[in-house]
């Protein structure tokens, strides 16, 4: 049988050769693994004579025994070393003065969230809220969306699995005819009810990612409903806005003529800044236009004696102007040195 001492001896020498947990456990295979040499020396015991197996047995478990021994004093040998480098890298010294706690902000999104609201709030407009997770009637049929529009395709609007007529709001829209509905039945029937005005700011969701576009977004829709509400109050009500938002006269303000299934007559509105990175270009920045008479109606209103005027804009592309931002992405990447700058 193999010198059991001087393999005793090995294994320790190789034990302590190992500078690392790694290192140690390969040299431990080598003796305690299953193809290790005192593993192999106890698979032969059976092919002793009885008379010599008791005896083997026992040396070779007095070997196993040392041999274990030296490697739980290794690493436990590893195990302080490295506690003692961790410990001196992490030496706290306790007569400097404290560092004190980091300080958190607002968001930028929320902080523009915030400031429409103010602004809308100084003229009377409340915020309205409505789920994320949408009726197919609320966000398409009651705002007069034909069946064959394209956003109702899978390809423009996340539906719930194994449902075509449960989705993730692709608008804050829906919100309008719920506030609607409501505003009606709190005021028992559209002729005794007063104006309703009212933001819906929110996300939204649609199937769209670029450095400009996500498809998590954030939106706010207003809508104004009286006895006689126009277009110039709309009007009036958006270039008053945007000049508070931006904190500038030195701006324009344009109506061009579009398409919305939802408003009629309907317009895009575009900004151009007089002066600085922007100057002189156009932009869009918001769809707007009168409620259709049949969003009326799906609101409970008398389109006959009530008119409105609605409005939608993205509150991330309102945070990408005010702070000149130029990628979208970034305010969703919670990259800690961009968002420390708005605190």
């Amino acid at each position: 049988m193999e010198n059991l001492d001087t393999l005793v001896e090995q294994a320790i020498a190789q034990f302590a050769q190992a500078d690392d947990a790694n290192a140690l456990e390969q040299a431990k295979a080598r003796y305690l693994g299953k193809t290790g040499s005192l593993t192999g020396l106890l698979k032969t015991l059976g092919k002793l004579p009885p008379e010599e197996r008791r005896t083997a047995g026992a040396q070779i478990n007095r070997a196993k025994q040392a041999v274990e021994a030296a490697l739980e004093a290794r690493r436990d040998a590893l195990r302080d070393a490295r506690l003692a480098g961790q410990l001196a890298a992490e030496a706290l010294d306790v007569t400097l003065p404290g560092r004190g706690s980091g300080t958190g902000g607002l968001h930028p999104v929320s902080r523009t969230l915030e400031r429409v609201e103010n602004l809308f709030g100084s003229i009377g407009f409340v915020v309205a809220d409505g789920p994320e997770i949408e009726t197919d009637w609320h966000n398409f049929t009651a705002l007069n969306t034909p069946d064959n529009h394209p956003a109702r395709s899978m390809h423009d609007t996340f539906y719930i699995e194994g449902r075509d007529d449960v989705l993730l709001r692709t608008h804050t829209s829906p919100v309008q005819i719920r506030a609607m509905l409501a505003h009606v039945e709190r005021h028992g029937g559209a002729a005794a009810m007063p104006d309703l005005r009212v933001i819906a700011p929110g996300r939204v969701y649609r199937v769209d990612s670029d450095a400009t576009h996500s498809p998590m977004f954030h939106q706010v829709e207003g809508l104004w409903v009286g006895e006689n509400v126009s277009f110039a109050d709309l009007k009036g009500v958006i270039a008053d806005f945007l000049r508070n938002f931006f904190e500038t006269d030195d701006l324009q303000v344009r109506f061009r003529p579009s398409f919305f299934p939802f408003t009629e007559p309907s317009a895009e509105i575009d900004v151009a800044f007089m002066s600085g990175a922007l100057d002189g270009r156009w932009l869009e920045i918001a769809g707007c236009g009168m409620v259709h008479p049949e969003v009326l109606g799906c609101g409970g209103i008398d389109a006959e004696t009530h008119t409105g005027f609605a409005f939608g804009m993205g509150l991330d592309r309102l945070t990408m102007l005010r702070y000149g931002v130029n990628d979208l992405r970034l305010f969703f990447d919670n990259d800690l040195r961009f968002l420390g700058q708005f605190r």
